[in-house]
Parts: C-alpha cells; sequence; structure tokens
C-alpha cells in the first residue's frame, strides 16, 4: 500500500523542470492504411503532428511514391518534372512513425483481421482503411494489354510515354476515352510534342458523348480548343482492337497509333470484389462516416461510392475526406465519437489546355486564361508543399541536472541511427580484443579480429559469426531479410558455404496478438534469406525491450581453407560487390531529408542475397565483407592483416543513388566520426570531397570485398554483374606498409 501511495504521489506532481523517466506505452492496436491515395498522404501528416499512443500505424503500398494526379497534364506537357507530382510516402511514413509496408495488397481476410499483400505475409489489422485509387487498364480489349498504356496508375504511364516523347518523327497518338483526363492528356502530349518540333497527329475516342459531367458552356469551350490544336474528337465509337501501329473501331475505321493510351472506364481495382464488402459497379459503398460495410474498414477516394451523397470521382473529394477519415479513425482507435463527411454539392473544375492556359468552370460559369492556369498551379504547389515540406517536431528538453559529460553525447538534434549505424567504434573495439587471453584449444583456428571463427571438428571445418542489427525500416519483414543477408555476409566473406541460423528478436512492448503477427512476419523474413543462401533456422531466442532488434547466428561450412583477411598479395585487384551509402542514407531518412524512392531501391538492394556473388569470389586471396567500420576500415583491416597496402580509386566506386549528394549536404552517420579515424593511415588526392566521405560510411549489409588477381577480377566482375550487382573493380593491392591511397 505504500509503494502504491508513493507511485501515486510522484505521477501526480512531476517536476517541471524535467522530463520524467517513462517506458513508452505497449502497441495494443494496428491500423493500416491500404494505398498512399490523397486521403491517405493527409492522414499520415496529420498522424505525425498528432499520433495515438498505442497504436501502430501501417501503410501498405506499391511503390515509395503516390502520384498527385491533378499535376500529371503539366507533367505530360512538361511544365512539371516527374518528382514534382511525386508524393514521398516514406517520408510521409517516417514522419507520421508509421512502417511503410512496400507491396501490393490483394485482398481481405475480414474473419481473421488479415490484408493479403503479394509476394510477403499478411499484415494482420484490427482496423484498415482503403484509398487505393482506380485503374484505367483495359484487360480485356484486344491488343491493348501489349501494346496500349492506362493512364492510371502513372509509374508505368510515365515512363513510357518519357520514352515515346524522347522519339523522333511523327507521332501517332490514340486517347481511348473522352472524358476530362482525356482531353487533357491529349492536349498535354500536343502541346509538348509541336513545342519540341514533332508533328503529331492526336485521336481522341468515345463511345458515348465526349466530355460527360460538364457544364454546356465549358463543354463546348473544350471541344473547339481540341479542333483548334488540330485533335481530332470522334464520338459514339467503340474501339474494337489496339495493334501496335493502328487502332480498330468496331465500323471498320482504323487509326494510326504509335501510342495508344487507355483513360476511358476509369474502374475500381477487381480484387475489392473478393472482400464481401458492399459495392456499387466495384466501388467500395461508404456512409456518411467513410465506413465501409464492415465497421473496421474505412476507404476514401476515387475507390468509394458514397452511398449518402453520390459525387464524381476526383481529387478534391479525397482531400475534403482527409480530416474527417483521420478523426474517425483516431476516434475508434481511443473511443470517441465519430464525425459526419458531408461533401460540397459543387467544385471548381481547373482543366488544363496544353500550354500554360486552363479553364475554370464552378456552378456553370466558366473562365479560361492564362491567369486560370496560374491559379492552378497555385492550388496544387500548395498542395504539395504541404505534404513535402513537414513541420520540424520540438525535440525532448533535456534534464536540468545531468552528470558530467552527459550534456556532450545529448547535446545533439541527431538521433542515433540504426543498423551498423549503430555499432561501437572500431578504436574501441580493437582495445578491447587485445585484452582477451590467447585461445588454449587447437580446434579453436582463429583468432579474434576475422569475419567469423574457424572451428575444427575431426576434418570438418566450420564458420561460426553473429550479428544484432537495431530496426532502420518499419517492415518487420524487409529488416529481417536485411538483417539475415547482412549476418551472412560474414560466412560468404569466409568462403563458407551457409549452414545454419539461430534468429534473436527484440521486440517492443506489444499485445500477444501483435506479438504473434510481428514475429511471423520476421521469421518469414528470415527464413526466405537463410533458403535463399542454403541454410536453415534451427532455433532462437525472442525478448521484449524498448525497440525493435533483430540478431543472427550463423555457421557455415568450409569445403577448403577459409578466405581470411590475410593473404592480400601486392597486384591483386579490389573488387567491390555492392555500392556503398546506406549508412547516409539512412541517416538522412531518420532526419526526412532523403529523397524515399532513394531509400527504397537501396533497402531493396541490401535485402538482395549474395551467395551468386561469393561463389564468383572463391578463389579471392583475402576477403570482407563491407559494413560498420565502413570502406577505409575493413581495407585496412585487410592491409594490416596481410602486410600490404592499397590503392583505391575513388570515380570507380559504385555508390547508392542520392548517397553522395547527402554526404555534400553534410548529412553523416552517428559512427561516421569514429570511423573517419582510420584517415590517419591514408592519403588522397582530395580529402575533402562527398565521395570520400562515404569511405567512412558504416555499411548494413554491405558489399563483399576481395583481393584477387587481375584476370580473376576481371571474370569474377563479369559473373556478378550478370547475377545483377553492382560491381566494380575499385582498386588494388600494393606493395608498401598498410596504408591506404585513395586518388
Amino acid at each position: 500500500m505504500a509503494c502504491a501511495l508513493i507511485h501515486s504521489h510522484l505521477a501526480a506532481k512531476p517536476p517541471s523542470h524535467e522530463i520524467m523517466n517513462t517506458l513508452p506505452l505497449p502497441l495494443t492496436r494496428d491500423l493500416v492504411l491500404i494505398g498512399g491515395g490523397h486521403a491517405h498522404a493527409l492522414v499520415l501528416r496529420r498522424w505525425g503532428m498528432r499520433p495515438v499512443p498505442g497504436a501502430r500505424l501501417t501503410l501498405i503500398n506499391p511503390g515509395p511514391t503516390a502520384p498527385y494526379t491533378g499535376m500529371l497534364p503539366g507533367f505530360v506537357a512538361g511544365h512539371y518534372g516527374r518528382d514534382e507530382l511525386e508524393i514521398d510516402l516514406v517520408r510521409l511514413a517516417r514522419f507520421a512513425g508509421a512502417r511503410l509496408v512496400l507491396g501490393e495488397a490483394e485482398g481481405i481476410d475480414r474473419e481473421n483481421r488479415r490484408i493479403h499483400v503479394s509476394g510477403r505475409p499478411d499484415i494482420a489489422f484490427d482496423i484498415a482503411s482503403i484509398d487505393i485509387g482506380i485503374t484505367s487498364d483495359m484487360p480485356d480489349m484486344p491488343g491493348f494489354l501489349d501494346h496500349g498504356v492506362p493512364a492510371k496508375p502513372l509509374g508505368t504511364f510515365a515512363t513510357k510515354w518519357a520514352a515515346y516523347r524522347d522519339g523522333s518523327g511523327d507521332a501517332a497518338i490514340a486517347v481511348i476515352g473522352g472524358g476530362v483526363a482525356g482531353a487533357e492528356l491529349a492536349m498535354a502530349m500536343h502541346h509538348h510534342l509541336t513545342s519540341h518540333g514533332r508533328k503529331a497527329q492526336i485521336t481522341v475516342i468515345d463511345a458515348g458523348q465526349a466530355l460527360p459531367g460538364l457544364g454546356p458552356a465549358a463543354r463546348i469551350a473544350l471541344i473547339e480548343r481540341l479542333r483548334a490544336m488540330g485533335i481530332r474528337l470522334i464520338e459514339g465509337a467503340e474501339v474494337t482492337r489496339v495493334d501496335a501501329h493502328e487502332i480498330i473501331l468496331r465500323d471498320g475505321r482504323r487509326f494510326a497509333a504509335t501510342f495508344t493510351v487507355g483513360a476511358a472506364g476509369a474502374r475500381p481495382y477487381r480484387w475489392l470484389a473478393t472482400t464481401g464488402l458492399d459495392l456499387t459497379d466495384g466501388y467500395l459503398d461508404v456512409d456518411d462516416q467513410l465506413r465501409t460495410s464492415d465497421p473496421a474498414i474505412y476507404a476514401a477516394g476515387d475507390c468509394v461510392n458514397l452511398v449518402h451523397a453520390p459525387r464524381p470521382k476526383a481529387g478534391v473529394f479525397a482531400v475534403r475526406a482527409a480530416p474527417v477519415l483521420t478523426h474517425n479513425l483516431r476516434a475508434d482507435l481511443v473511443g470517441t465519437a465519430r464525425k459526419r463527411f458531408q461533401p460540397q454539392t459543387d467544385y471548381l473544375k481547373l482543366i488544363s489546355l496544353g500550354d500554360r492556359d486552363a479553364l475554370g468552370e464552378k456552378w456553370g460559369q466558366v473562365a479560361r486564361g492564362g491567369w486560370v492556369w496560374r491559379l492552378k498551379n497555385r492550388i496544387d504547389r500548395r498542395f504539395m508543399d504541404g505534404l513535402a515540406n513537414l513541420p520540424a517536431m520540438p525535440a525532448p528538453r533535456l534534464p536540468r541536472d545531468m552528470a558530467g559529460g552527459a550534456h556532450a553525447f545529448s547535446d545533439s538534434s541527431q538521433s542515433l541511427c540504426g543498423g551498423c549505424g549503430a555499432k561501437v567504434g572500431a578504436p574501441v573495439l580493437s582495445s578491447m580484443l587485445a585484452d582477451l587471453p590467447p585461445s588454449k584449444r587447437k580446434d579453436v583456428l582463429s583468432a579474434p579480429g576475422d569475419d567469423a571463427a574457424v572451428l575444427a571438428m575431426g576434418k570438418t571445418r566450420q564458420v561460426l559469426t553473429t550479428d544484432h542489427l537495431r530496426a532502420f525500416t518499419g517492415d518487420p519483414y524487409l529488416f529481417a531479410r536485411i538483417a539475415t543477408v547482412h549476418a551472412l555476409g560474414d560466412i560468404w566473406a569466409m568462403g563458407a558455404a551457409p549452414q545454419a541460423a539461430l534468429v534473436n528478436v527484440i521486440l517492443p512492448r506489444m499485445t500477444p496478438a501483435m506479438q504473434k503477427s510481428t514475429l511471423a512476419e520476421i521469421m518469414a523474413g528470415a527464413a526466405k534469406a537463410c533458403a535463399e543462401a542454403g541454410a536453415e533456422i534451427v532455433g532462437g531466442h525472442t525478448s521484449i525491450g524498448a525497440e525493435l532488434g533483430i540478431g543472427l547466428t550463423l555457421t557455415g561450412l568450409l569445403a577448403g581453407d577459409a578466405i581470411t583477411l590475410a593473404g592480400a598479395k601486392p597486384g591483386d585487384s579490389l573488387l567491390l560487390t555492392r555500392p556503398l551509402g546506406s549508412g547516409t542514407l539512412m541517416a538522412a531518412d531518420m532526419a526526412l531529408r532523403a529523397n524515399g524512392a532513394d531509400v527504397a531501391a537501396a533497402l531493396a538492394t541490401m535485402a538482395q542475397g549474395q551467395a551468386d556473388a561469393a561463389r564468383a569470389l572463391a578463389r579471392a586471396h583475402a576477403m570482407t565483407d563491407v559494413t560498420g567500420f565502413g570502406l577505409a576500415g575493413h581495407l585496412m583491416a585487410i592491409c594490416d592483416a596481410s602486410g600490404v597496402g592499397a590503392t583505391v580509386s575513388l570515380s570507380s566506386i559504385p555508390t547508392y543513388a542520392g548517397a553522395e549528394a547527402l554526404a555534400a549536404g553534410g548529412i553523416r552517420s552517428t559512427l561516421y566520426p569514429e570511423n573517419r579515424k582510420t584517415a590517419d593511415r591514408m592519403t588522397f588526392s582530395d580529402p575533402g570531397t562527398a565521395r570520400t566521405a562515404l569511405l567512412f560510411d558504416p555499411q548494413t549489409s554491405g558489399g563483399l570485398m576481395a583481393a584477387l588477381p587481375a584476370d580473376a577480377a576481371k571474370r569474377a566482375l563479369t559473373a556478378i554483374r550478370k547475377a545483377g550487382h553492382q560491381a566494380a573493380i575499385i582498386g588494388s593491392i600494393t606493395d608498401t606498409p598498410p596504408q591506404i591511397t585513395v586518388t
């Protein structure tokens, strides 16, 4: 009783000058957003400014970005770059504290509360929301899958349009669908091609009346604009086939078309029909609180049918729905009252006319001119700026009284990096290893310091290693894959074949149901990576801690002698199998300064196994994997063990997209200062470049670095690149004392 009273008294009167030491609330509820549409992007922004403690937020989306369709015609016309109309979901998810799962949802098991995602384990949910937009694909039209390009989703269209517009010769384009979207695309394509000196014949075809949903004045103005540009408009005609060079109508007419765009029949994704939710024409029925027929599943955007207030498909309704959707999701999580969504009866339609001209319509009134385009541009950019320029969140206040020296470690705005960026520095480890007593066992064939221990068991030689990482991505499946590939690097670097794995997992506090689903994702990722490497998981250990962490203890079998750090010979080439810069990218990601697509691309590479690369390097004289101590630190370890020097060519080193620019902007991993101490034993032609800084960047799941004869290195490089790795020969071993020369 006394303890309870004391605890109550302290909790009631916390000191005003410092933050109390409190455990984070355990995770108790899973909220999952399916799709990165406009409404969900705004939910993420609002969530980041006011999260719900105890709720785990997850976003599932096929890619790291989502297009803002309002700027698509401007992109096609050449007014905007591709990056200007992409919503960076990686940054938004990081800002919101959400885990981002890059995958395509393909179904919902409502009974067991699971979301099926292609190529990976199911995602559990307590509450879900769907905002996946619509597609203009035409799978039932003969020839369209082979020769047509749907206008939605944006990714494929943007890539194919960029290739076509940059071609040469006369252009012949068909747009199937005479709605506003089809007309805007036709005018945008015409403007870009003709302004770049290409002749363009564009045909817009609609099975019914073109430009439905517009008032008479706006419709007449758009038709006149199409005619003035020389764009042919055909109404009441059905396309029956798309070929490589023409389209064929049901009445037998044929029109030249070397680029056919599908902008008609925008439809919901077919997997929605498998959910058992109430639908209208394939669209999810939602009530005035944006709930589907399953009260635990919400929906917004173009994929929904507002039962209480039917509206046309327009992004403005998704944007207006976002505050209500955010409120209602929070209300269900915490048990408060929901709000009602009532969309406006009319909205301002702003239609691009190709050049920097636009038409506006509302309440039957029409306006046109450059000022209308500037208004549209200002509205579009304001929306995108709101999702790109995220507010800075205040750092926690430090206590007034701290032990001596604590302020030097705490007075920093940079959070501790994840992955290998969280390792202890090389000088500390070297000092610790030097104090270990020498081994007295004859079956221990190696000393501490190499990538893995070598053990003798009769005639069998086995290698043994362990590694552990703190989380740097919120996706447990992806994190487990990367952590496993990272740990396997030590086995591959020794020239061994992976054999068995023990997986050690630290979970943050969460309910038993969430523990089960999270562990299922982790073990699936680890098991897949192990299976690809030829190893098997044989056990492990779990515990509860402050944050997610995954470690593995691995064994491997040697067919011959181990490849160690020693053995590099003067004249050997240095081959690296993977780019540098993962530590810089992860540090920038945590600071919301990285490009999401660059982060996603790096994570995908880090999750790629290197068994094929290791086989190509089986006859290396010396080898290591480039991880926490950076390329410079690991290369210096080879030099010290082999009694040689090395020369490295900066221009030959592959780097992850975006890493060099971030390094130039001063982004550094928290382990960088310790790694930089290796520079005392290096000479540089230019020590101040961003690429030089990446030599000290701690890598997670980094490349294998091998020293091998020049001819063998060239053969290995060819094989490794053919296997899909961004490998390169980056330098050579020299007949000098241990030092590194950087040119």
